[in-house]
């Protein structure tokens, strides 16, 4: 088993402690925060050890998950990787894109697994839609979260916005060509609703909202492309695809036939991939397990984190420009 150990005992921290507790694949040596009361009564209730000197469990472990919030990201994971360990760290990777780069260039000099903790590329709806999904052309996505002052310290895009950004760089690969985004601050002292257009250079076009003021939740991303439409809903864990095809000769009594502009029949079908529902956070450290006993890239690499940061950035530089 691998010796892990957790910076940040906060809600998201506590989970991860959870899963690591019970984990196959890791033996938690226990956690650190600068919340030592609290800690000490974490420690106490649950039985995780509690060390009050970052210096100390890093010099116990082999890989570190750092659950802070995002102004400790770098520091933590530089400290970490300069104490050749592996790491985990929660999105986004860090604050500035130019940190980021920083920890993916050590991360490859020191040989070590390097993984950004984007939850929803193991959302089992979009995994199931991924194999699906042929450089659509266009995309939409809507993130909206019903208020809740935990995260409100950094802007929605930084918050919400940002798994989504990752996840349209993995619908369409193409480079971007260009980003457009607007939005405003509500009841927090940053922006609370945003959004984004972002063209690249095939063509396709990618619009993303996010809000954390919404009256519901909602977790959605559409793609279109060529001869279908894929819609994945993140929230319920459903995916569904809608093609069409050349209509056969004799239809059966219930086929959904549509003529084209070109008088061309065509049918439309319905797929919808099996699902396994599965703990998204729990597969995020089966692949950091994998990755690190393999010896491969992880599934969400830093510069994964790094690119879908610096994409956030260029929104917060605009957002801030039309807001001052």
């Amino acid at each position: 088993m691998i010796r892990v150990g957790v910076f940040g005992a906060g809600h998201l921290g506590k989970i991860h402690l959870k899963l690591l507790n019970a984990s196959e694949h890791f033996e938690l040596v226990g956690f650190f925060d600068l919340n030592q009361e609290a800690s000490k009564q974490l420690a106490a209730e649950l039985g995780y050890t509690y060390f009050d000197q970052a210096e100390a469990l890093m010099n116990e472990v082999e890989g570190l998950f750092i659950i802070t919030p995002t102004l400790y990201h770098f520091d933590y994971a530089l400290a970490a990787l300069k104490h050749n360990l592996h790491v985990f760290v929660e999105k986004p990777i860090c604050e500035h894109p130019e940190q980021a780069a920083r920890l993916v260039e050590l991360a490859a000099e020191n040989n070590r697994v390097a993984q950004v903790g984007h939850v929803e590329r193991f959302n089992p709806a979009f995994v199931a839609a991924l194999p699906h999904l042929n450089q659509p052309k266009f995309i939409e996505v809507h993130r909206l979260a019903e208020f809740n002052p935990r995260g409100t310290d950094v802007s929605v895009v930084l918050d919400l916005m940002i798994h989504d950004i990752d996840l349209v760089l993995q619908c369409n690969t193409s480079p971007i060509k260009r980003i457009d985004a607007n939005g405003t601050a509500v009841i927090s002292q940053s922006v609370d609703i945003a959004t984004a257009r972002i063209e690249f250079e095939d063509s396709c076009v990618a619009n993303l909202t996010a809000s954390r003021i919404s009256l519901k939740n909602m977790r959605k991303l559409r793609c279109f492309q060529k001869d279908a439409y894929v819609t994945i809903d993140l929230l319920d864990k459903k995916t569904e695809i809608v093609r069409m095809k050349d209509a056969p000769e004799n239809p059966g009594e219930f086929d959904l036939l549509l003529p084209t502009a070109e008088g061309q029949l065509k049918q439309i079908y319905f797929e919808s991939p099996s699902i396994t529902l599965t703990n998204a956070i729990e597969e995020e450290h089966k692949n950091f397990a994998a990755a690190i006993s393999k010896k491969q890239p992880p599934i969400v690499s830093f510069e994964d984190g790094r690119r879908a940061l610096s994409i956030a950035q260029e929104i917060i530089n605009q957002l801030e420009e039309k807001t001052s």
